[in-house]
């Protein structure tokens, strides 16, 4: 039996005994062990299991091409990322965009605005929605990542994922929350489009924010979620919106407006949120079977 059968039988029997973790960590640091890392592996292994919380911002950082696949080449390449950080920071404290008052994720926000090209004449000119989706992410991943560095860069590369790789795919997600909920409960479906609440309910909250905003910061489960999206599948956000409805569906169904519908989908209870995300992960695996890198 080969290296990675053997790998595969303990994986399949300590997920069956209830062991579930422990095992996944040491395929994780294989993984990671290898001179190259292999970005597919990566991907799957981040499909389908959670990252253990040591190593999600290097598999992260490795996923969104902040760091290469070379082991040897990480530290010179984050001296380099550190670098462009600070040049970047001093030009928009010289311009006197930014000061030692402003608060990091604006700092983050005005950073990714000069990159881009997009900043605007003066610091006082109102948000755009995009900025808004910026900030709500921007956030979240400030609860997550402690060094400043790694922080605005895996930030930067996830709304570029966003905005580049899932452009097409995200205004898709609307219609398959639909579809995934009338399969789950057609009833929960029709009061939604009696009340006229369809069309609004807070999908840039769910799908382009992905979350951020909704599920707490401090949530691992949140972070369980980005992992999906960050290795290959943003269809993961559509079972979390599913399982959000059916899991609030005595309130929504008691609710008779769209207005009310929505607000209360905007702030739902924040300690029902982890069973909401273990809910929608085998949502997900029961209608799109066992996720791969590009599910």
């Amino acid at each position: 039996m080969t290296e990675d059968s053997q790998r595969n039988f303990r994986s399949v029997y300590y997920e069956k005994v209830g062991f579930r973790g422990v095992e996944e960590k040491k395929s994780l640091e294989i993984l990671l062990k290898d001179d190259r890392l292999d970005i597919e592996k990566l991907c799957t292994f981040s499909q389908r299991f959670p990252l253990p919380s040591m190593y999600r911002a290097l598999v992260w950082k490795v996923l969104l091409g902040i760091l290469p696949p070379h082991h040897e080449s990480h530290a010179q390449v984050m001296l380099w990322r550190k670098e462009q950080y600070g040049d970047i920071l001093h030009a928009l404290k010289v311009v006197r965009f930014v000061s030692e008052a402003t608060p990091l994720v604006e700092v983050y926000l005005r950073m990714y605005q000069l990159e881009c090209g997009k900043l605007p004449r003066s610091p006082s000119f109102p948000l755009e929605p995009e900025d808004e989706v910026f900030l709500a992410i921007a956030k979240a991943v400030e609860e997550m990542v402690e060094d400043s560095v790694d922080c605005y860069w895996i930030i930067r590369c996830f709304v570029n994922q966003l905005n580049n790789k899932y452009r097409e795919s995200l205004p898709q997600l609307p219609k398959a929350f639909e579809q995934y909920l009338n399969l789950e409960d057609s009833r929960l479906l029709s009061h939604l489009k009696t009340c006229s609440a369809l069309c609004k309910l807070p999908y840039d909250l769910w799908f382009k924010r992905c979350f951020a905003g909704c599920l707490p910061e401090s949530s691992l489960q949140r972070q369980v979620v980005w992992d999906k999206v960050i290795s290959g599948s943003c269809k993961i956000l559509v079972f979390v919106a599913v399982e959000i409805l059916l899991t609030f569906k005595i309130k929504v169904m008691a609710l008779n407006s769209a207005e009310k519908i929505t607000k209360f989908l905007e702030n739902i209870p924040q300690d029902s949120s982890d069973a909401i995300v273990s809910k929608a992960i085998d949502l997900w695996h029961k209608h799109c079977g066992t996720p791969v890198h590009s599910a």
